[in-house]
């Protein structure tokens, strides 16, 4: 299950998320998007990774990235 959603719209590629991740999962990539900004990404096995601490939503200045917070039942 996906714990980081980025919204591609809205991404600018600036890079706040990657430098406060506390595990460092995420990065720019080089997918552009339709504005030709390149896209932060995650690497699909590296979302189990994920501590679901939101820092990197909370550092967005394009509220461009949804953190999703699972339960351990």
């Amino acid at each position: 299950m996906k714990k980081i959603i980025i919204d591609e719209e809205f991404c600018k590629g600036c890079g706040l998320c990657v430098e406060v991740c506390p595990k460092k999962l995420l990065k720019i990539g080089s997918k552009l998007n339709k504005q030709g900004y390149p896209l932060v990404e995650i690497d699909e096995c590296d979302q189990d990774k994920c501590l679901s601490c939101a820092l990197c939503a909370r550092v967005c200045p394009d509220v461009a990235i949804t953190v999703l917070k699972t339960s351990d039942k």
